[in-house]
């Protein structure tokens, strides 16, 4: 009896087991269902299979869950970088077995759901790179066993949760790239089991509590960037003996560097630069004998360099650039076995640079320009073959450029201008593979300017600048295989001979300047294939011929000076009907005849034609004889006699033909306009890129002429209320019927808009949807209700509204958003269309990028395109970049230049008039900003990353200076 008893309850429980599971699975995949349905419209393909018919499967076939193997519980929902949307639903709380929730990079938006504490088993929570909002409101005192919670980068506001430092298991804390704001709570002092905090790219102020000092487990610690903390590095810091990261840059910081950071001896990372710490270097960052990466820039940092320094065998990269020290060099850098970055510009360093440096062959950039350094350039800098940056220019050095520069194939910047240089150049030095830019201006380099042969190519090379030296001989005629030159500034040599025709071959030249040579010959026609070049300047020469007409072929050439040379016959008139040619210098020639009236003639200052005594101008001191301008209608200077005079009764059969025209194209103009303003709404397609609470119909109820807010990027913009009360801007894009499909969707736009639509960052307007049909596109942006920069600015009130502070902020705000594109966002962004109408306000002037009209995507390799610096012009003038100089073809850079000479000393000349009590200091420092986002050659101007923290010191003057 036993036995049958004994199966039937083995049956019995074996079944109740398995019925139990299968209603657990089926429990759980309704929850999961339900989850999938809050994502919205952009679902990751890999969970299609998450199905209700599919349950039994849920722990085998399911993407992203992990189940334990006894209950069948789902223990583990990873849905990282699925490129998701939406909200994360409340459901998520019914999955009570979670012990891990990985959500990173998506784009869920809204609020976390506070009940989430309710999984009282996680242990790991990763909502990172997200657009969760409001506060981070959990009961963290519930969440026991959470070991690890990251949610950088999201858009969180509010106090820092102070509820997490009930958390007394947590060992990873990361709330960082928020805006959160407020004081670190000292509280956080007593996570014991902390080994990462992050909080750092917030809105905190206050001191930095020293009780995080007690926090003896931490490896890293990140705490700078758009945090403005007052006071300094708590001393306590030195406690935590096992701190291997340190990040305190860009933070506000001020006062000394504690001596107790030489405790830290596991750092390998210490990072203090963009502060105002003062005072000197501690000696006791000697014992940092782990120590890779070092940086204390763009600080007040005096004094002398501690020997001791030399210590740190395992130093990498070394920043004190901007800084007030001063002192030998060579004493604490000459035998770092592993330097690979040296960076030390800005400074008053005297004595020489260490004979011996590179010699550890590991060296890859060097800077110790604007200093005090004398002697020679060390033979052994590139002894590696790794050497890519090489920057001394304002110095003291003398003698002859290494031989094994020419043998460097790694090098690509050579800075070494304004320094007492002599000897010729290395022999292969500008055929070089890598090389993209060399400056060697202002020194005393003489020979001759030939390449190894005459076959060398380089396209690469983008800038050469070796004017104001003393090169001798002739242009050889290999310069025309320099296809990739953009800058090419030979001027005041001695260079002779004639230009050679191969001059041509310089395709992409923007700026040519061989003035104050002893050039001979003609003006070879050949420079007419300079398609790119906007600045031609020939001037002091011995020049002979005339001037060839084929440089009018030049369209976009807006410079051109040929003054002091011994040209000769007429002015040419095709030059006239060069629009884009603004400023022209035909001065100390021979040229004779008459001066053309028509065109840009009529433009050129009259100066410009002084010291050609047999050049004549009607109505003016050198009249001409027999004067052309007074004969009728001509041909090649002869009467056309074939002029006749058309009977009146044909005049007004041709008067009204031409009405009756004019009238049938305002009828259909006016049939086309009303068919595009009536589209069909059922042939709209709405893409979402976040959340949405209105559809596409809504959105077309907008398009009406009475909400035209705007026009831009080659579209109107529209005004509109959505039914939920919601605010937003809708950009109407043009048709475009050149297409094959006649869709405006070229190959890339879906794409692109895509990527578009997953960028997110406080200071970057976001695009919510994208509304379209066969012909027309419609993009959905959040509604800033201050308009555009340029508007407010060059309005009637822009001087009373934008008051420094408020322009300040602004331009520190609108750079970090485009540092944002070019540095931090997948894939990178230039925008290449900055200008203050891209620039929207907010309700509370925080500025915004917008327009990605023109928007490229920065490839592997490529460069980042700064012309941000017009802009500031613009703050600081409150001018318009164009017009409002009074002179046609003059612009904000060139009358800004022209009235500060260039130096930030006279930035007082071009102040707004509407501003009251601007900061001096201040105005130089963001003036100084905007003359290097303006230099003629992207390789001179800065990154944005520069940008933004040059932008950011504007407060603290006298930091940079101009290099």
């Amino acid at each position: 009896m036993k036995l049958p008893f004994l199966i039937t309850f083995v049956l019995f429980t074996c079944c109740h087991s398995i019925s139990f599971h299968f209603y657990s699975l089926r429990k759980q995949s309704s929850i999961l269902v339900s989850l999938k349905q809050s994502f919205g419209v952009s679902r990751h393909p890999s969970l299609d299979g998450w199905n209700h018919l599919y349950y039994t499967s849920l722990c085998s076939n399911w993407s992203g869950i992990t189940c334990d193997n006894t209950t069948f519980s789902v223990i583990s929902l990873d849905l990282s970088n699925l490129n998701l949307s939406g909200t994360l639903s409340p459901a998520i709380t019914q999955l009570r077995s979670l012990e891990n929730l990985l959500l990173a990079g998506n784009g869920f938006s809204g609020a976390f759901p506070t009940r989430v504490h309710e999984l009282s088993r996680l242990r790991l929570l990763n909502i990172s790179n997200n657009m969760f909002e409001g506060g981070l409101e959990l009961d963290f005192a519930l969440l026991k066993k959470l070991q690890v919670l990251d949610a950088y980068n999201n858009n969180f506001t509010g106090l820092l949760p102070v509820g997490v430092s009930k958390l007394s298991s947590l060992n990873h804390l990361n709330l960082g790239g928020n805006y959160f704001s407020g004081e670190i709570p000292a509280a956080y002092g007593g996570l014991w089991q902390l080994r990462f905090l992050h909080l750092g790219g917030n809105d905190l102020r206050g001191l930095i509590p020293r009780e995080i000092g007690n926090l003896t487990n931490l490896t890293q610690l990140l705490l700078g960037y758009f945090n403005q903390f007052d006071g300094g590095i708590p001393v306590e810091f030195g406690k935590m003996v096992k701190l291997v990261h340190l990040d305190l840059s860009n933070c506000g910081l001020d006062g000394k560097i504690p001596t107790e950071l030489g405790n830290l001896t596991n750092l390998d990372t210490l990072f203090l630069q963009t502060n105002r710490l003062v005072g000197l270097i501690p000696s006791e960052l000697s014992n940092l004998v782990n120590l890779k990466y070092l940086d204390l820039s763009n600080n007040q940092i005096v004094g002398e360099v501690p020997p001791e320094l030399s210590a740190l065998k395992e130093l990498k990269i070394l920043n004190l650039f901007i800084n007030r020290l001063h002192g030998d060099i060579s004493m604490f850098v000459a035998e770092l076995p592993k330097l690979e970055v040296l960076n030390l510009w800005d400074n008053n360093f005297t004595g020489t640079i260490p004979p011996m440096l590179g010699q550890n062959g590991k060296l890859k950039q060097l800077d110790l320009s604007t200093n005090k350094l004398t002697g020679m350039i060390p033979k052994s800098l590139c002894f590696g073959q790794k050497l890519e940056t090489l920057i001394l220019f304002n110095n003291f050095l003398f003698g002859s450029l290494p031989d094994d520069l020419g043998k460097c194939r790694s090098l690509g910047r050579v800075r070494l201008g304004q320094n007492y240089l002599s000897g010729s150049l290395p022999n292969g030095f500008l055929y070089l593979p890598e090389l993209l830019l060399v400056e060697l201006q202002n020194n005393y380099l003489a020979g001759l300017l030939e390449g190894p042969n005459s076959n060398g190519i380089n396209g690469r090379l983008a800038q050469l600048n070796l004017s104001n030296n003393r090169l001798t001989g002739v242009l050889p005629t290999s310069i025309g295989n320099f296809s990739g030159l953009k800058i090419l500034l030979l001027n005041g040599n001695k260079l002779s001979g004639e230009v050679p025709p191969e001059i041509g071959g310089l395709k992409s030249v923007l700026k040519l300047d061989l003035s104050r040579n002893s050039f001979s010959g003609g003006i070879p026609p050949e420079i007419s294939h300079c398609s790119s070049l906007t600045y031609l300047d020939l001037s002091r020469n011995q020049l002979t011929g005339p001037m060839p007409p084929q440089i009018s072929q030049l369209r976009i050439l807006n410079y051109l000076n040929v003054s002091w040379n011994r040209l000769n016959r007429s002015l040419p008139d095709e030059f006239g009907s060069m629009k884009s040619l603004t400023s022209a210098d035909f001065s100390y020639n021979n040229f004779s005849g008459s001066i053309p009236e028509t065109g840009q003639y009529s433009v050129f200052k009259s100066g410009s034609y002084e010291g050609n005594p047999n050049l004549c101008r009607p109505y003016s001191n050198h009249p001409c004889n027999n004067s052309s301008s007074e004969l009728p209608l001509q041909t090649n200077g002869r009467l056309d006699n074939r002029t006749t005079k058309v009977p009146a009764r044909y005049k007004l059969v041709f008067a009204l033909g031409l009405l009756v025209c004019s009238l049938a194209f305002v009828v259909l103009a006016v049939i086309k306009t009303r068919k595009m303003r009536t589209p069909s709404k059922s042939t709209w397609k709405l893409t979402a890129f976040q959340k949405l609470e209105f559809g596409s119909d809504d959105i077309l109820e907008c398009l009406k002429d009475n909400n035209i807010i705007g026009q831009g990027g080659g579209g109107v913009v529209y005004g509109g209320t959505m039914p939920n009360g919601e605010q937003v801007a809708i950009k109407k894009l043009g048709t475009s019927k050149g297409n094959n499909n006649g869709c405006s969707h070229d190959s890339g736009l879906s794409a692109e808009i895509q990527t578009l639509g997953r960028i997110r960052h406080r200071y970057i307007v976001r695009l919510k949807a994208l509304c379209s049909n066969k012909e027309t596109n419609l993009l959905v942006y959040e509604y800033m209700p201050n308009g555009s920069l340029g508007e407010v600015l060059h309005g009637k009130k822009g001087g009373c509204v934008l008051k420094w502070d408020t322009r300040l902020k602004i331009a520190i705000e609108a750079a970090t958003g485009l540092c944002y594109l070019h540095h931090d966002c997948s894939p990178l962004i230039i925008h290449r269309d900055v200008k203050s109408n891209n620039i929207l306000l907010s309700s509370d002037f925080e500025a915004h990028v917008a327009d990605f009209g023109l928007a490229k995507f920065l490839q592997e390799g490529g460069t980042s395109e700064c012309i941000y610096g017009v802009v500031l012009l613009e703050l600081i003038t409150g001018r318009r970049p164009v017009g409002d100089f009074g002179e046609d073809g003059l612009d904000i850079v060139r009358w800004s230049k022209t009235q500060t000479n260039g130096t930030k000393e006279g930035v007082g000349k071009i102040l707004d008039e509407r501003l009251k009590k601007v900061p001096m200091d201040e105005a130089k420092q963001v003036f100084f900003v905007a003359m290097l986002c303006v230099q003629e050659h992207n390789v001179e101007r800065p990154t944005m990353r520069e940008v933004v923290q040059m932008l950011a010191q504007a407060k603290h003057p006298n930091t940079f200076q101009m290099r």
